[in-house]
């Protein structure tokens, strides 16, 4: 009987190792991956100008960006760019509505809430009222969409 015993602790002793390895090998893998995603976000982000979004499962994936990123561009984007800001700025407008300014703000943020429903496949009917209100407003105003 005692023979049985100190086999099954021995058993027990080895699950707890493998236990603990497995853990261990778990937490790197996704540390690994989690880094990774990131790196590959961040470029996306940089070459692409918008964030990647990730999978409807995933509800949030955040990371903070490395502190000397440098936006890539193309060789023909940077003699363009050059060109743009040697220019004067030719129209000197009056500064904008406050007001109009606001509703475009908003326009921008429901639209973006928009998308993201549309991606998670959420119900998108209120967003989409929400917009027409707000280009109602804007329309009122005598702002272009």
């Amino acid at each position: 009987m005692a023979d049985v015993i100190s086999d099954y602790q021995k058993w027990k002793q080895q699950g707890e190792t493998l236990k603990l390895q497995a853990k261990q090998a778990m937490e790197s893998r996704f540390r690994e991956l989690l880094t990774e995603a990131a790196s590959v976000a961040e470029e996306y982000r940089s070459d692409f100008g918008a964030p990647l979004k990730p999978p409807p499962p995933v509800i949030a994936f955040r990371y903070k960006t490395a502190a000397k990123a440098k936006s890539r561009k193309a060789p023909g984007q940077q003699h363009a760019t050059r060109t743009r800001d040697a220019a004067p700025p030719e129209s000197k407008d009056p500064k904008p509505n406050p007001k109009i300014a606001g509703l475009q703000k908003q326009l921008a943020t429901a639209r973006k809430k928009l998308d993201d429903a549309k991606a998670s496949a959420a119900p998108t009917r209120k967003l989409e009222d929400r917009i027409y209100e707000i280009e109602d407003a804007l329309r009122l105003a005598g702002q272009p969409v």
